[in-house]
């Protein structure tokens, strides 16, 4: 753990919140913490073998990119999934993505198309041997690529926001090699198109794959007829 020689306390606590933070979406997205546990301080506190502090801190953080729900004199809960929750999640997330594929396209240089064909062949073999956890982590990998060439830097937290949540529904809702084929797929075509410099093309292919993603996932949810809810397994 760093500690500043100017504010000592101070930044070994900020350092430890952070660290509480990053290890609850770590534990959100492995489905330790499933949708819509209720999670206490003291149940928190327990398992990372930290103070309360950090522990309010860590929440606050993550109350604020919509993982965490806290609720007056209740609590809280890592939030849950509805409908409502994934259109909303895809509105913002597909015009944020095509407007960021068409920069990518106007921008991306020889280096960057090889770089993004050796993220997909990654994802391709993880596809082969069925590991869907290193799947999703290269998915993430493949975007991040493309919005960094996008450059810009402003859109890219907004885009980040919902990841974890993202990844945390689709643990939930189950992985599916069809699935993942048709994103190698896509992804594919998207390469080509950014080879191509084809804005257009590029635009249309991103839409078509941000959309399909987010009818997959309405559709499970709609065969679990009840939101997504899990158990808090403690440590």
């Amino acid at each position: 753990m760093i500690k500043s020689a100017g504010i000592g306390g101070s930044e070994t606590r900020l350092t430890t919140a952070v660290d509480v933070g990053r290890r609850m979406r770590n534990d959100i997205v492995a489905g330790l913490l499933g949708l819509g546990d209720r999670i206490t301080i003291d149940a928190l506190a327990t398992r990372y073998e930290v103070s309360h502090m950090p522990v309010r801190e860590a929440l606050r953080e993550l109350q604020g990119e919509g993982l965490v729900v806290i609720e007056p004199n209740r609590g809280a809960r890592v939030r849950t999934i509805d409908v409502n929750f994934i259109d909303n999640l895809y509105e913002v997330r597909i015009a944020l993505e095509v407007m960021l594929i068409r920069r990518a396209a106007e921008r991306c240089r020889a280096a960057d198309i090889d770089e993004l064909r050796a993220i997909e062949n990654d994802l391709e073999r993880h596809i082969g041997k069925a590991d869907y956890a290193a799947v999703v982590a290269s998915n993430r990998i493949f975007h991040q690529t493309i919005n960094r060439i996008a450059d810009n830097f402003d859109a890219q937290p907004i885009i980040d926001k919902h990841w974890t949540l993202i990844a945390a529904m689709w643990r939930h809702y189950g992985y599916s090699e069809t699935r993942f084929a048709g994103v190698a797929n896509d992804h594919r075509h998207l390469i080509a198109a950014l080879a191509a410099h084809d804005v257009d093309a590029a635009a249309l292919i991103m839409g078509a794959h941000s959309n399909k993603a987010k009818l997959v996932l309405k559709e499970r949810l709609a065969a679990q007829s009840t939101p997504a809810t899990g158990r808090l397994k403690r440590a």
